[in-house]
């Protein structure tokens, strides 16, 4: 059965329905209508309705507010908890990148000092780590596209290059599984492709990496690629999704995308016959190249 993040965005939606109900009990319990308490935080009355529904992540003012006026000075701390669980779960790029991209990827710096084992499966783009400059500027430039977002795609990149010295790291372990399609969709010029494709020709000889490559001929007999994901170590998993990067800690979502990534890795190609299927891309992609020279 095919999985993608709808398990992962449900969850999400039950962690903020359960903090919703956590808050209707409280107004409850203080003897307040709905309407009594949007007018005594002079809120619009819809706003309650959301919050206690789960369909609007509240504040941390939000949640002191609330406990203060249905007189629960005691619930606060175990509401920021909830809601910081919550946040950590669900990190909107929006908020993650309101400082700025570079301040993201500092912050993987700082989670990288940490890992001492990466699985990385990517069905669509080569992951950071494996990148070079041209690619990662591409990459990193997409978030540009939301609003409020600091531009400093420049410096974000200078940190993801520093990033990837762990890569040479005697204890570091790695082990990457790509789609062909990771090898051939053009984020940047064809030029700068050729580069990012030498790249991982040279990172797989590696000894500590090992880099899979799934064949567009492979035929799938279970598990088939519907999103990438990141497990780091063995207590956390990463998915980015359009809205947001999901960090799933639960025991059950590290076993099961622990088994995905098994049965994802058990059908690529390593070693000689991943560097065969890059080369082919390679190959196509210098023919293109050839045949449409860049003009001045």
């Amino acid at each position: 059965m095919p999985r993608n993040t709808a398990s992962e965005a449900s969850n999400v939606h039950e962690a903020r329905t359960a903090l919703g109900k956590r808050l209707r009990e409280l107004r409850q319990h203080a003897g307040l209508t709905g309407k009594q308490l949007a007018e005594s935080l002079a809120w619009p009355p819809s706003k309650i309705s959301k919050l206690e529904n789960g369909r609007q992540t509240p504040t941390d003012d939000d949640l002191r507010a609330w406990a203060r006026i249905t007189d629960a000075p005691g619930e606060v701390d175990a509401l920021l908890a909830k809601l910081h669980t919550l946040e950590t779960q669900h990190a909107e790029w929006q908020r993650l990148l309101r400082t700025g991209a570079r301040a993201h990827q500092s912050a993987l710096a700082e989670l990288d000092a940490k890992i001492r084992f990466y699985r990385v499966f990517e069905t669509m783009i080569v992951p950071g780590l494996l990148q070079i400059p041209e690619y990662a500027k591409a990459c990193l430039g997409h978030g540009s596209v939301m609003d409020e977002v600091r531009d400093d795609i420049a410096e974000a990149v200078q940190v993801r290059m520093r990033r990837q010295d762990i890569l040479y790291a005697p204890d570091r372990r790695f082990h990457f599984v790509l789609t062909e399609a990771a090898l051939r969709y053009r984020l940047c010029s064809p030029t700068a492709m050729l580069g990012q494709l030498d790249r991982l020709v040279s990172l797989s000889t590696l000894p500590n990496l090992k880099l899979g490559v799934i064949d567009f001929r492979t035929l799938y007999r279970h598990e088939f690629p519907t999103h990438g994901f990141w497990l780091l170590g063995e207590d956390l998993v990463q998915v980015e999704t359009f809205s947001a990067e999901l960090n799933l800690a639960q025991p059950q979502e590290i076993e099961l995308y622990g088994k995905i990534f098994e049965s994802l890795a058990g059908i690529a190609s390593y070693g000689r016959a991943a560097r065969q299927i890059i080369m082919r891309v390679i190959d196509d992609l210098s023919a293109e190249v050839e045949e449409d020279p860049p003009t001045r």
